[in-house]
């Protein structure tokens, strides 16, 4: 039988292509127009997607103003305002909003992914983030951003936190027993009372526990401590792997730290980024990558490459070939996967920049059929468990998933042909966690 895969839509911001909002027949306010947004999020349920992800930002001066003013995502909902109201538009498909540990409190967490899933009948997930971005600090009266190490220190104690909270009742708690008079059973209710070195929580939490028992948790870190984040609590992890060797080691490498704390290493999926641009051939799907591509200004772009370069490009020639560049003390696996690049697609200067200003990660960009083999290659040699969806520009570039590579996956059986059941965790094929304080 073939290994079925699991896919997730990337929606906020709708693209992450630079490009995407000038795409000849793409709508340029998708990113911020609920009427577009329900109309996607109803077509990726109907195709059968796991779940509708959102990442979020908390800031807008995070690039030069030059480059700012060319970005699709400067104005951009508030997750849980636009899932809450995208859950009653909606039945099955799961809804993952991301929320910051180091910007946020347990509490405040603990409440809204409990809401969501209680609005939503089990299918909310929380996407753990440490935020990376400094300039978010300014926006939370702090002059300087919180240390890498601190920040995963502090996101550690936090999901214990806010799991706790999610356990602060029994399943079966809530009696509203009218005739009695009995609303909820006290001893059946948990005082956290959490006093740890980062955090101090009394608990419980004021709502009763959530249907999934808790949301799905996601993790998106890829550095040293965000893979043992993900190893010890993460259910989804959502990464960004350039091509299916890196993959196939961080794959393993996350599992592998699975087993060693005593986790089952089935009870994660791993769902890579994947950039999809399909044709009627590769050569069409190419040009479409290509005239994308060429939206992306050359400002904004010359500064992404010199940035993947460490090194200044912008004396280049535009429509040259990438001149030797100089050893730096920057990244040198960036720099050599720019090179690579450049080399394997005999791009320009100007094309690559283009390129690494657009979006540089892993793309499949094909036919239906050709990006279905990819895929099955991928899923087949444990380099992952799907993929998170990340389209060119919409509403075509959805429509082309939903339509053409969707029907496709089915064809082939590795993907499904309806929801088997109701909640994120039973399209994830993940258990239902035991409540630690009323097993």
């Amino acid at each position: 039988m073939a290994k079925s895969l699991h896919l997730t839509a990337f929606m906020r911001p709708v693209s992450l292509h630079t490009g995407a909002w000038r795409y000849p027949g793409s709508y340029p306010d998708a990113n911020f127009n609920f009427v577009h947004l329900k109309t996607f999020i109803q077509k990726l349920e109907a195709a059968k997607f796991d779940a509708f992800f959102m990442a979020d930002h908390l800031a807008v001066l995070n690039m030069p103003v030059e480059a700012l003013k060319r970005s699709h995502t400067v104005t951009s909902f508030e997750p849980f305002t636009l899932l809450s109201a995208l859950a009653a538009v909606t039945e099955k498909i799961g809804l993952a909003a991301t929320a910051s540990t180091t910007f946020d409190e347990p509490y405040h967490v603990a409440r809204r992914f409990a809401s969501l899933d209680h609005i939503s009948d089990g299918r909310a997930a929380w996407n753990i983030v440490t935020t990376s971005n400094p300039d978010t600090a300014r926006n939370f009266g702090l002059d300087e951003h919180l240390e890498h190490g601190e920040r995963y220190k502090r996101a550690r104690e936090f999901y214990d936190v806010v799991t706790g909270l999610w356990d602060s009742f029994a399943d079966d708690a809530f009696i509203r027993d009218q005739e009695s008079g009995i609303f909820f059973d006290p001893g059946k209710m948990h005082v956290l009372d959490h006093k740890g070195e980062e955090l101090s929580v009394r608990g419980p939490l004021n709502i009763a526990r959530p249907p999934q028992g808790w949301p799905v948790i996601v993790q998106a870190g890829q550095s040293e401590p965000g893979r043992q984040l993900a190893a010890e609590t993460a259910e989804l992890v959502f990464c960004s792997p350039r091509d299916i060797a890196a993959a196939k080691a961080l794959y393993a490498d996350i599992k592998g730290r699975m087993t060693a704390v005593g986790r089952n290493r089935n009870h994660l999926r791993i769902l890579p980024a994947a950039f999809i641009v399909i044709g009627d051939t590769i050569e069409e799907a190419k040009a479409k990558r290509a005239k994308l591509d060429s939206l992306v200004h050359y400002d904004s772009a010359i500064a992404s490459l010199s940035i993947a370069l460490g090194h200044d490009a912008s004396g280049f020639d535009p429509d040259g070939l990438l001149p030797e560049i100089p050893d730096t003390n920057a990244s040198k696996t960036g720099r050599a996967q720019v090179l690579k690049l450049a080399e394997q697609e005999k791009l320009t200067v100007r094309q690559l920049a283009q390129r690494y200003g657009g979006y540089s990660g892993l793309a499949f960009v094909g036919t239906p059929q050709t990006i279905a083999d990819e895929m099955q290659a991928w899923i087949e040699g444990e380099a992952s468990d799907g993929f998170t969806v990340v389209f060119p520009f919409l509403p075509q570039g959805l429509d082309d998933v939903t339509e053409r590579l969707i029907p496709e996956l089915q064809r082939r059986g590795i993907f499904r042909e309806d929801y088997e059941g109701s909640t994120l965790r039973e399209h994830l094929g993940l258990p239902r966690p035991v409540n630690r304080f009323f097993a």
